[in-house]
């Protein structure tokens, strides 16, 4: 991120404005996450992964989990209120937290190397691109694609507020800036789609809007030349 973002983003944390972090695991990650087929042991790296308990559940099926958060107020939390105790340590630019096959890395996901993470098996992705400015998104991903073996694949999980005017074919299709971010690099799947109305809680006044809940498999291409 840029400084301001990562400023902006920690004062969120320092703040307790983190009405983004779910309380329980996340019902599509359980439901559609064994579609992977993933080894017992395969290592899955989670970017911007805040407190997610969803990282814990992946722990639960056998992973080993590698999470990146910038603020180590929401590594901190996490390991508290998980009860768990983590084994601190420097590493290069991070602060390293263990706990079992569990690890996070605190730092700025942008300053990660391949080194840092190691071998990686796949990823899953809750709707961080939420939480970057539109203008970092696309540097989010090319990052990612530098992190990562050619093929690994990527489970990414959105909320899409739908078009006022969109059709159902439209709303229930590939978003078009996932499909800009990601077609380039990565052959899209748009496995599952669940259409909800959902009120404003900030506008409790305002008539639901529908929003889409989708869960991508996202397959990395070898590119050629």
């Amino acid at each position: 991120m840029t400084g301001r973002d990562n400023q902006l983003w920690l004062r969120l944390w320092r703040e307790r404005r983190t009405d983004f972090h779910q309380q329980a695991v996340n019902p599509l990650l359980s439901r559609f996450w064994p579609s992977l087929g993933l080894a017992p042991g395969s290592r899955v790296f989670v970017p911007l992964c805040g407190k997610s308990l969803d990282m814990l559940w992946l722990v639960e099926q056998g992973h080993e989990v590698i999470g990146v958060e910038l603020s180590p107020l929401a590594v901190k939390a996490f390991f508290r209120e998980n009860h768990l105790q983590p084994v601190k340590r420097r590493q290069g630019r991070f602060t390293l937290w263990q706990h079992g096959c569990l690890t996070i890395l605190c730092g700025d996901y942008f300053a990660l190397t391949q080194a840092d993470l190691g071998q990686i098996d796949s990823v899953y992705d809750r709707a961080a691109l939420t939480a970057l400015p539109e203008d970092l998104r696309r540097r989010y991903v090319a990052q990612l694609r530098l992190l990562l073996p050619a093929t690994c694949p990527v489970f990414l999980l959105t909320i899409e507020d739908a078009a006022e005017h969109a059709s159902l074919q439209q709303a229930l299709g590939v978003d078009p800036e996932l499909q800009a971010l990601y077609a380039a690099d990565f052959d899209i799947d748009l496995a599952h789609v669940e259409s909800l109305f959902e009120a404003d809680p900030q506008a409790p006044e305002q008539p639901p809007k529908r929003a889409e809940y989708k869960v991508y498999r996202l397959a990395g291409r070898v590119q050629t030349r």
